[in-house]
């Protein structure tokens, strides 16, 4: 949780832990994060699927940003929600109509089919849409997808502190655990009393000890 929820990086756990008397090896830290991380995330995504299919998708926020791997550009598109929780991460090595598609596709089959999409001017995302029938539903404006853009800053700030990524294989699997796990704790404190907030904070942290003794 400490590697993946806050901008560390593998020794700065190891450091933590040994402040707690707990001697583990960063590799170890490298080890429980590849083995159990995917797992955890993909229970909180299931968990939060079945919640929405409760209710109607009203707004996604769709945005791509540029990561760079070994010197080569790749693209994250990043799928957001009304509230700012990130609905669905997705690598690709170019920024065109099949990757568009291929990244709506994917996120449409998971979470329905929403109410309005907005994006910015990026010509791949009203060319995908138009293939799958809602083009009608696209909304683009100078600060209305502020909500993604925002979503990409804790990702940026994880990807400093690991000094970048090697594989894309890596980058998309940690996304998709980084945006899970972020969700799961973001309680957005601006909107809450201090008293709420405490009382959802302390909901997380039991949720998440549930999810990793089972």
């Amino acid at each position: 949780m400490m590697y993946v929820r806050f901008p560390l990086s593998l020794r700065n756990v190891e450091d933590l832990l040994h402040e707690r008397g707990i001697e583990i090896s960063h590799e170890t830290v490298r080890y429980w994060w590849n083995r159990f991380g995917p797992i955890f995330a993909a229970e909180i995504r299931r968990n939060r699927v079945n919640r929405m299919r409760s209710y109607s998708n009203w707004q996604w926020h769709l945005d791509e940003v540029f990561v760079k791997i070994n010197g080569e550009t790749h693209y994250l598109w990043r799928a957001v929600d009304h509230e700012g929780e990130v609905l669905e991460s997705y690598v690709t090595k170019r920024r065109d109509r099949k990757a568009a598609l291929k990244f709506l596709r994917k996120s449409m089959k998971r979470y329905g089919q929403p109410e309005s999409i907005v994006t910015d001017k990026l010509r791949s995302y009203g060319a995908a849409m138009r293939v799958v029938g809602n083009g009608s539903r696209q909304e683009t404006g100078r600060w209305l997808n502020n909500r993604a853009e925002n979503s990409h800053l804790p990702f940026r700030r994880r990807e400093r502190a690991m000094l970048r990524f090697r594989q894309m294989r890596c980058l998309q699997k940690f996304a998709a655990v980084h945006s899970s796990v972020r969700n799961h704790f973001n309680q957005e404190r601006a909107l809450y009393s201090r008293d709420n907030f405490k009382l959802n904070r302390a909901a997380a942290l039991a949720e998440w000890r549930q999810l990793c003794s089972a």
